[in-house]
């Protein structure tokens, strides 16, 4: 299973610099994957979760594939229906070459009414452009002008409608933020939705936050080092494919200090490797 890391690309401490020391220190930590969001226009309602400067994932991803080696890059997730389908065949593809193959395109269908329609695109339609988009994106990936590889493609999305469209057109459904609870009813649900078709992978993403106290009402990696840790070997049970640790709590400011995510994700490893040890 590969475990991996949600790198802030917004906010007021991110920078080039910081970018970049994210990158190396989850590839010196030994985590396997390193992904992050995207958004186009930072309209108010971005702006009050998510403030810039805001760095295109595409871009971000191709220059820190040279200054990683091993690390797997993606997107958690590309809102699809803000740009052309063969423009994001186009820039994924060469991201895959760029990087020798490292690169997973994350897609989803977005929420912020306000940068939707500062791009002039419907946001009651966001769900079937996005299905048109994959299937675009797969079409063109065919012709070997585009020197695709193989690239997975995540569905991310919590709804019935992300699972259905996960089964239809994805290699892994990518859940975000979950409790326990509604992660087993989700697998459970997405199971039935699946009836005889194949099961896709699962690679849910999930808050790194560490508590010095339990937490009873939490969302799958909230609590102590001893919760966060059973909460990995869970979905590790479960068959996950992939964990995606998510660092940033909420607050902006949090980008202003990394040293503390850093510091929770050596702590997690070291009680990962602990628990691989017993």
């Amino acid at each position: 299973m590969l475990i991996g890391v949600n790198v802030p690309n917004f906010g007021p401490g991110t920078d080039p610099g910081v970018l970049r020391d994210w990158a190396r220190t989850v590839e010196g930590l030994g985590f396997d994957l390193l992904m992050m969001s995207d958004h186009v226009v930072v309209t108010p309602d971005v702006a009050a979760q998510y403030p810039a400067p805001f760095y295109d994932p595409f871009t971000t991803l191709s220059w820190l594939a040279g200054v990683t080696d091993k690390l797997t890059l993606g997107t958690t997730v590309v809102i699809a229906p803000y740009r052309h389908p063969l423009l994001v065949a186009r820039m994924a593809a060469n991201l895959n070459d760029l990087s020798g193959g490292r690169f997973v395109l994350g897609l989803g269908v977005g929420w912020a009414r306000e940068e939707f329609a500062a791009l002039g695109v419907p946001f009651e339609q966001r769900g079937k452009l996005t299905d048109e988009l994959i299937v675009a994106v797969r079409e063109a990936w065919e012709d070997d002008k585009y020197r695709a590889g193989d690239i997975p493609i995540w569905v991310g999305g919590n709804s019935e409608a992300a699972m259905r469209r996960a089964i239809r057109h994805g290699d892994a459904w990518h859940p975000i933020r979950q409790t326990p609870d509604g992660w087993r009813e989700s697998v459970g649900r997405l199971g039935e939705i699946t009836g005889d078709k194949q099961l896709p992978g699962l690679a849910p993403r999930i808050l790194l936050r560490l508590t010095d106290e339990p937490i009873e009402n939490r969302k799958l990696g909230e609590g102590t080092l001893e919760q966060i840790v059973d909460d990995v070997e869970l979905l590790r049970a479960d068959g996950a494919q992939a964990v995606l640790l998510d660092t940033f709590i909420g607050d902006p400011e949090e980008t202003r200090r990394p040293e503390t995510a850093w510091r929770a994700l050596a702590a997690l490893r070291d009680g990962l490797a602990g628990k691989e040890n017993r």
